[in-house]
C-alpha cells in the first residue's frame, strides 16, 4: 500500500513539474500597435487579444460582450489613453469586474503617459468636432514614441509577472536595439519626403509627418470626426493655387471616396496609409508596418 502511494505521489510531482510555473500573461491591447509591441516584449510568455483592428475607427467601438469577456481574463490592458478610448474602455474595465485592470492598478497601462502629446487644445468646444482634451492621441505613427512606450511597457510586464522579469527586460533590449537601427534607416530613406506638402483626410498622421518633415496643409474633414463637405472640399481646392499639396492621404479605416474625389479634381495622387499593424497585407508587425508606410509615401511622391 505504501509503495502504491509513493508511486502515485511521484507521478503527480512529475506531472506538476512539467507544467509552467505560470500560464502566459493575458494582455488585452486596445489597438494593434500595442498588441504587436507586447508580442515583441513578451514572446510566448504573453497571450494577446486585440480589441480593434487597423481597419476600424478606434474612436467609435462598441463594448461588445466578447471584449468584456477578454477584459475579465486580462492581467494587463494596454491602451493609448489620452481619452482615445473614452467611449468604450471605461465600460470594459467596469463591466469586467476585474480589479487587476482597473485604472490605477498595475494592470492598467496607458501609452500616452510616456510621451509628449502634441496638439493640446487651447480651449475645449465640442462644436470644433472630436477634440481630444489631452492632445493628439495618435502617437503610434512616430517610431520614437514607440521606443519610449516600449521601455515603459517592458517594466510594467516585469512588475506584473516578476517571475519572468529578466525575460521581458532582455527582449526589450533586443527590440530597442533593432528599433533604433530601423529608425536611423527610415530617417535616411525618408529624406526625399522633407518639404513635401500633403492633405490628410483625418488628423491621423501628424506625428509621422512631423518626424519626416512633411507639411500638412489641410484636412478633408472640416473639423475632426466630421464628414467632408462639398463647401470645405471646394475651399481646399482653391487653396491648391497658393499652397499646392502633392498628395492626399487617408488612414486605412476611412472611406476612400472623399480622397479619390479630391485627388481627381486637384490633379494629385491619393494614398492610403495603414493606420496600424494589420492595416494591409504588408503590415505584419511593427517593423514591416513602418516599412510599408514609408514605401507608400516615397512611391506616391515620385
Amino acid at each position: 500500500m505504501l509503495h502504491k502511494t509513493l508511486v502515485i505521489l511521484a507521478a503527480a510531482l512529475a506531472a506538476s513539474a512539467a507544467l509552467p510555473a505560470r500560464a502566459a500573461l493575458e494582455v488585452l491591447a486596445c489597438e494593434p500597435e500595442w498588441g504587436a509591441l507586447a508580442k515583441e516584449l513578451g514572446g510566448e510568455q504573453v497571450k494577446v487579444y486585440e480589441a480593434t483592428t487597423a481597419l476600424q475607427d478606434v474612436h467609435h467601438i462598441q463594448a461588445r460582450p466578447s471584449l468584456i469577456a477578454a477584459a475579465r481574463r486580462a492581467d494587463l490592458v494596454a491602451c493609448t489613453g489620452a481619452e482615445l478610448e473614452i467611449g468604450w474602455l471605461p465600460v470594459l474595465t467596469r463591466e469586467s469586474g476585474n480589479d487587476r485592470i482597473r485604472p490605477g492598478a498595475p494592470g492598467y497601462f496607458e501609452a500616452a503617459r510616456f510621451v509628449t502629446l502634441s496638439g493640446v487644445p487651447t480651449r475645449l468646444d465640442r462644436r470644433e468636432g472630436d477634440v481630444h482634451p489631452e492632445g493628439d492621441p495618435h502617437i503610434q505613427t512616430d517610431p520614437r514614441n514607440i521606443a519610449s512606450v516600449a521601455r515603459a511597457l517592458a517594466e510594467r510586464l516585469a512588475q506584473i509577472d516578476s517571475a519572468h522579469a529578466a525575460l521581458y527586460r532582455s527582449r526589450y533590449e533586443s527590440f530597442a536595439g533593432r528599433w533604433q537601427q530601423a529608425i536611423a534607416r527610415w530617417e535616411k530613406e525618408g529624406t526625399p519626403l522633407r518639404g513635401l506638402r500633403v492633405v490628410e483626410h483625418h488628423k491621423a498622421f501628424d506625428y509621422l509627418f512631423r518626424w519626416l518633415g512633411v507639411e500638412v496643409v489641410g484636412y478633408l474633414e472640416p473639423k475632426p470626426g466630421l464628414e467632408p463637405t462639398a463647401a470645405h472640399l471646394a475651399e481646399l481646392l482653391a487653396q491648391q493655387k497658393s499652397r499646392p499639396a502633392k498628395l492626399v492621404v487617408r488612414p486605412s479605416y476611412s472611406d476612400a471616396r472623399a480622397s479619390a474625389w479630391f485627388a481627381e479634381h486637384a490633379g494629385i495622387k491619393a494614398v492610403m496609409l495603414p493606420f496600424s499593424v494589420g492595416g494591409d497585407a504588408a503590415s505584419k508587425d511593427l517593423f514591416s508596418w513602418y516599412d510599408d508606410m514609408l514605401g507608400r509615401l516615397l512611391e506616391a511622391a515620385k
